[in-house]
């Protein structure tokens, strides 16, 4: 179980022998096995490991990863036998468009474009109906197209690949980039570009903003208006100064004097 987790082929391919030490005799265990050892690119041990799983269980589903690491040990003609043998045509119709694309790739590597697209030429490839294995079939007949010098076709099989690829198992997207003429240098300068312009655009609007007009006439009007304010608060103030409270405090100050007098003549007298 924790083969088929693991993210990191070859950690997968680890976590797969350690089960295989413990229980090689369960055909679940040898598949597992094998399955590992083939993401992780090491074709014999798969094919070993594939044969074994199909002894024990009798299933016949791993016929193409067998196919295919035969082709990539280079040895053609057994994968073509897998590929064409009895026990393939009984297979799921999964199992068939992966034999199919897996031929498609021998094909290729035969120098033989034409029959790499032909072998992929199967109802499935126009009925509108997407599947699991659907991605890798639209891009299996755009790797074929290319091959046979018609990159228009294949720019279309890459993009419907691009769409039934919602898991992005395959690298369609980038492909299809390729035939477009964009690389991921021109999409970093690009971006670098946009990035420089919104930034110059922004830098625009601000100086717009801090741009602010002024009507002369305006700023004479305000300041008359607190030149004439400032004259009522200062004549407030002169009014205030100037009260008759000057005359109260006289007064005060002389009936204080008087007393003083008084109290002195009154001292005298008692001397």
């Amino acid at each position: 179980m924790a083969a088929e987790l693991a993210t990191d082929p070859e950690q997968a391919y680890q976590y797969a022998q350690a089960a295989r030490k413990v229980a090689a005799r369960i055909g679940v265990v040898r598949e597992v096995t094998g399955i590992a050892a083939y993401r992780a690119g090491r074709w014999a041990e798969a094919l070993a490991e594939l044969r074994a799983a199909r002894r024990l269980t009798g299933r016949g589903e791993y016929l193409p990863l067998m196919a295919d690491s035969e082709r990539a040990l280079g040895r053609l003609d057994r994968a073509l036998e897998l590929v064409h043998s009895d026990e393939a045509k009984r297979l799921p119709r999964a199992a068939q468009i992966e034999l199919r694309i897996v031929e498609s790739g021998i094909r290729r590597d035969q120098g033989l474009a034409d029959a790499a697209v032909l072998a992929l030429q199967v109802p499935e490839l126009s009925d509108g109906r997407l599947r699991p294995w659907s991605a890798r079939l639209f891009y299996a007949y755009g790797e074929a197209l290319l091959a046979a010098g018609r990159p228009e076709a294949a720019r279309e099989a890459f993009s419907r690949a691009v769409v039934a690829d919602e898991e992005e198992e395959t690298d369609a997207l980038a492909r299809l980039d390729e035939l477009d003429g964009i690389s991921v240098e021109d999409l970093e300068e690009e971006d670098w570009d946009d990035i420089e312009d919104s930034a110059d655009e922004e830098f625009d609007e601000s100086d717009d903003d801090d741009e602010i007009e002024v009507d002369e006439d305006e700023v004479e009007v305000e300041v008359e208006e607190d030149e004439e304010g400032d004259d009522e608060v200062e004549g407030d103030l002169d009014d205030e100064e100037g009260s008759g409270d000057d005359e109260d405090d006289d007064e005060y100050f002389d009936d204080e004097d008087d007393q003083y007098e008084d109290d002195d003549d009154e001292d005298e007298d008692d001397a």
